[in-house]
């Protein structure tokens, strides 16, 4: 059953825009030390063998960031790629750019080589291009073991029509049948921006530590935002590739889908952000796929983490009356959102991320009512 693409929550796309003048956002504590970012098909070099690509996204969202690692197998030197960018032809023609005979990304006489490409989850902006770079190479994806099934799964859903599990869970959550026939005509087009994976691939686990050319990469993997998000963190250097575990203008979207109608992925998300902020030092530079390099990292997880706290008492405020999950959405998003809107499904998602936390720690109680659809109230 298909997911967003995008991590940016309702809660804080308002808040996604720079400065009238380009400049980063500098306030709530964090520092941009990086400069502009590099136009596609360019690279900036922000540390010691570490370039960072940047790729345009179809979405609100319009760019993602890719990083080239400086690395080394028995063939010689070449890149270690960290995500990919979607399948659309202006991130190929970027991709083409960058891996010229004389682009960017030369590391022999011969040209560009790529040595494997790691991927840090397995939204399509993130996994999109992994199986056109790894066969174009004869390379192979490391990936944590989570991800890469997931993305094997929900690409299977590319065609089939919307389960009845999937029609359920919505009409629950409180969706007319208007936007119940949306969703069904979307319905399976996780694939679209994603070119077929690889058919093997090398596991990545938590706390394990990668050598990559002469540097050690640390794997922390976070959750929340998806099963098994893997950060690398780079000690020596004082790097932190966050992926989209840590953004420093927007909160990643953390959601509740058909496929597991009862988790709590918002107690994984918050879990995750804790040990980040206990495990991680304050001074990385870092590295995120939305947004620019930034320091500031325990600022910005305090920041995340408080968000989500104030979000969980305005919305334990508002169930004092039963509400179904639809019902909720003013308190926790600064946007209007209406059930004909393009953010539906994720706004949904993120409401009941929120709702069944509150249940989890026995604070709000769920009865489904006549018309079909669950109504929480504070217990």
């Amino acid at each position: 059953m298909s997911t967003s693409s995008s991590p940016a929550s309702p809660a804080e796309a308002t808040n996604a825009r720079p400065h009238a003048d380009g400049r980063p956002d500098e306030t709530h504590g964090l520092r941009y030390p990086c400069g502009a970012p590099p136009a596609p098909g360019e690279v900036r070099e922000v540390a010691p063998g570490v370039l960072w690509l940047r790729m345009p996204l179809p979405f609100s969202l319009n760019h993602i960031n890719l990083w080239a690692l400086a690395d080394e197998d028995e063939h010689g030197p070449g890149w270690a790629i960290v995500d990919t960018g979607t399948k659309t032809p202006e991130v190929v023609s970027a991709w083409r750019q960058l891996l010229a005979a004389d682009g960017p990304l030369a590391a022999t006489p011969q040209g560009a080589r790529l040595t494997r490409v790691l991927v840090t989850h397995m939204h399509p902006d993130h996994v999109g291009m992994s199986g056109w770079l790894t066969r174009k190479f004869g390379i192979r994806l490391w990936m944590t073991r989570l991800e890469y099934l997931t993305c094997r799964t929900l690409a299977a859903d590319t065609g089939r029509e919307a389960p009845d599990d999937a029609i359920a869970f919505y009409r629950r959550a409180g969706w007319p049948d208007a936007a119940l026939d949306i969703y069904r005509a979307r319905f399976g087009g996780f694939g679209k921006y994603l070119h077929r994976l690889p058919d093997s691939f090398q596991r990545i686990g938590d706390g394990e530590v990668l050598r990559i050319g002469g540097q050690c990469w640390r794997v922390i993997v976070g959750r929340g935002h998806s099963p098994e998000h893997a950060c690398l963190a780079n000690d020596a250097l004082k790097v932190l590739i966050s992926g989209d575990q840590v953004l420093p203008r927007i909160s990643s979207n953390v959601s509740v889908f058909p496929t597991e109608p009862e988790a709590d992925p918002l107690g994984d998300w918050i879990d995750s952000l804790n040990h980040l902020l206990a495990s991680l030092p304050d001074e990385l530079l870092v590295l995120p796929a939305h947004g620019d390099p930034f320091l500031g990292l325990h600022a910005r997880l305090g920041r995340l983490i408080g968000g989500h706290s104030k979000g969980l008492e305005r919305l334990k405020r508002s169930l004092a009356e039963p509400k179904r999950a639809v019902d909720v959405f003013g308190a926790l998003f600064a946007r209007p959102i209406t059930t004909d809107s393009d953010l539906l499904s994720m706004a949904t998602g993120e409401s009941l991320a929120h709702l069944n936390h509150l249940r989890r720690l026995g604070q709000v109680s769920r009865e489904l009512d006549a018309d079909g659809a669950h109504r929480y109230r504070v217990s």
